[in-house]
């Protein structure tokens, strides 16, 4: 059963994006709206700088192990989203897996279409490891949403180009298939509070702009996922892209990837991102920890 705290959220969700009128401006105020009362603990330790023009943030608390990086990329459909919005989510990420995040304001779309944030996280990823000298099986790459999306292509961008991938994949709601075939898309349509059909079409249209977006490095459905390293995948079964979640993990586990599908009944999109005011949503980071912290030793 779903907690009062949960439903109460759902209903905030609903009435925060539930335009269709100029969609990309009613997100990046919805996000910022919804967060704005999610203040860092004392404790947690924040540090902006700059990756070759990048606008990034480390994030730590006193449980952090120096040597185990987290590199989060925030979701928000590619059209909005930040560092700010998401540092609660991974300060809490951080104290669970006792590890550095590290998160990135990559560029966003319509403004910058594709690939330009894909080119962003690559750059990050090399900088990681060529200039802070941190070892990929020390460095777990994840994202929610549009950053699950965005943390699976830099995977294939990196294969693509012959360098080590980290140790493991964190993917928290992932959007998978800009195609929008899955059968949840429509099953799950009036459901989802968070994000609708509409929206997935639009904002893809303005990610992939004049490219396919069969392309693997806007859809990672339809990659090679051969060689990847372990996948955690988190989803809700109250949200439009459960299916992109659930064919994922099919896909990967056919061919031999160790896969982990966390699959929440009657939990909304990216819900574990609400873990400051709903239980459940603690509960969704707890399992998160449970598989960054298995990986990390």
């Amino acid at each position: 059963m779903v907690s009062k705290q949960m439903t109460r959220m759902m209903k905030a969700i609903r009435k925060t994006f539930q335009s269709e009128d100029n969609m990309v401006e009613v997100w990046r105020k919805g996000l910022d709206t919804i967060t704005a009362a999610l203040m860092l603990p004392e404790d947690v330790k924040t540090e902006n700088f700059d990756i070759r023009g990048i606008p990034a943030k480390w994030i730590s608390t006193p449980e952090t192990i120096q040597d185990r990086v987290l590199y989060f990329l925030h979701g928000g459909g590619h059209v909005s989203g930040s560092i700010k919005t998401h540092q609660d989510f991974a300060a809490r990420l951080s104290r669970i897996a006792k590890a550095r995040v590290i998160m990135i304001d990559y560029r966003l779309a319509p403004e910058h279409p594709f690939p330009a944030g894909l080119e962003d996280a690559v750059k990050a990823y090399k900088w990681l490891v060529d200039e802070e000298k941190t070892t990929p099986k020390n460095i777990i790459i994840g994202g929610d949403s549009a950053g699950g999306n965005l943390a699976l292509t830099t995977l294939l961008k990196l294969r693509e180009l012959n360098m080590e991938l980290p140790a493991a994949v964190v993917l928290i709601s992932p959007w998978t298939d800009m195609l929008g075939t899955g059968e949840s898309m429509v099953t799950k349509a009036d459901v989802d509070p968070f994000i609708s059909p509409i929206a997935c079409e639009f904002f893809s249209q303005l990610y992939a702009r004049d490219r396919d977006v069969r392309n693997p490095l806007i859809s990672p459905l339809y990659a090679d996922l051969m060689g990847l390293p372990p996948l955690f995948i988190q989803v809700g079964t109250a949200e439009v892209l459960l299916d992109d979640s659930i064919r994922l993990a099919k896909r990967a586990k056919a061919i031999g990837v160790e896969v982990e599908l966390d699959v929440w009944e009657d939990m909304i999109h990216d819900f574990a991102m609400f873990a400051a005011v709903v239980p459940e949503s603690q509960q969704g980071i707890e399992n998160i920890g449970k598989f960054l912290i298995k990986y990390f030793t």
